[in-house]
């Protein structure tokens, strides 16, 4: 299942909220962004390395050299986030009216962000070794949740409940 019009319209506007969230909650001024570079990809645009069929997005460091940095992105590392979409459909489907698509693609940019803007203020390694990525996933879902704050609702507190440690979302789309 590939994202249509109406899924890619979410993300955008996802992206859009989560930057402004997130922004705020690092406390970016109006070149933030710029400093963090970043773009986003969909099922249909990933390469193949690029696609994990058990999460709802990805995170790759790619170099300043890389040949999709564009003029605006030489000199420094860019990320991509690589949404899966039949994982994320998949899991809205499955839970019927419980998880809505808006909240569950806010919260996964505001998670992925939050991670970019670690890695590139150094506060977290990319390259971390395994034991160190569930202690760090931890961190960030809880930033995650702490900057979402400003918008929230019960929609969203569902979608946080499930990332919390006393549900698992696995559950959902397993």
């Amino acid at each position: 299942m590939l994202f249509g019009p109406e899924h890619i319209a979410c993300t955008r506007s996802a992206f859009q909220s989560a930057e402004r969230l997130t922004g705020k909650h690092f406390g970016f001024g109006p070149d933030g962004w710029l400093r963090h570079p970043y773009d986003v990809r969909t099922l249909a645009l990933l390469r193949e390395h690029e696609v994990n069929s058990s999460v709802f997005a990805q995170l790759f460091r790619y170099g300043a050299g890389h040949p999709e940095a564009g003029p605006r992105l030489r000199g420094s590392d860019f990320y991509r986030v690589c949404i899966q979409d039949n994982r994320i459909l998949d899991a809205v489907h499955r839970s019927g009216s419980f998880i809505r698509l808006v909240p569950l693609m806010l919260y996964i940019a505001v998670h992925e962000l939050v991670h970019i803007v670690r890695f590139c203020r150094g506060e977290s390694d990319f390259d971390m070794p395994a034991p160190e990525r569930i202690a760090e996933e931890k961190r960030v879902h809880e930033i995650t949740r702490q900057a979402l704050r400003p918008v929230a609702s019960p929609e969203l507190d569902l979608v946080l409940q499930c990332f919390s440690d006393d549900y698992v979302i696995e559950g959902i789309y397993n």
